[in-house]
């Protein structure tokens, strides 16, 4: 063999060589981003129309990373009691230490004494559930409600009442893939982007 022909066989030897080595590493990268920073989930279910959709998928920062929980976050919270054992997606509506009370007649959600500004939901809030009001949320917990309040199940039953933000996967920051539009019944792409 020529010195030519062996330099190139070195060389398409190190190529490859570099080439698995890169994919290698990005596959790596992205299992630890998946893993502790980041993951993607996907909304079940109505009840936080129309923010989100059935079949949403989001991408959740860690709750490892995400600071403290804020009023207005979308976030996944996980508990075995939970129905079906599933994750579910609702809004922060207040954090510890503030207390909730909520007119049903008027359909108004107050925190501290001051009607929330709530652009976000679909309707106003006149489905009680069964939590006695007003409610001081205790300490390191969240009290939430989805964007469709009377299609949703949170903490104003009982059962569900404040959260435990120990409970918490995440904070939604984006969406990633829309699903199909209720109503529409196909995707609007448009929507893809940050979440606040």
């Amino acid at each position: 063999m020529t010195p030519d022909g062996q330099n190139e066989e070195k060389t398409l030897g190190r190529g490859i060589y570099e080439w698995v080595q890169a994919l290698v590493c990005s596959v790596l990268a992205a299992v630890l981003l998946f893993t502790f920073a980041a993951r993607v989930v996907g909304v079940s279910g109505g009840s936080m129309r129309n923010t989100l959709q059935n079949g949403d998928m989001l991408l959740v920062v860690n709750s490892l990373l995400c600071g403290d929980y804020k009023r207005g976050d979308i976030v996944i919270a996980a508990k075995s009691t939970f129905e079906n054992g599933e994750p579910i997606v609702k809004r922060v509506i207040a954090v510890e230490g503030e207390t909730v009370d909520i007119d049903f007649n008027a359909g108004i959600v107050y925190v501290d004494g001051e009607a929330l500004n709530e652009p976000y939901i679909r309707e106003a809030t006149h489905l009680a559930e069964g939590t006695s009001f007003p409610l001081t949320v205790p300490e390191g917990c969240v009290f939430i409600m989805g964007d469709n309040r009377n299609d949703s199940r949170d903490s104003r039953e009982p059962d569900l009442g404040a959260v435990d933000t120990r409970c918490l996967i995440g904070r939604a920051v984006a969406l990633l893939v829309p699903g199909k539009t209720a109503g529409l019944n196909e995707r609007e792409w448009s929507r893809i982007g940050r979440l606040n």
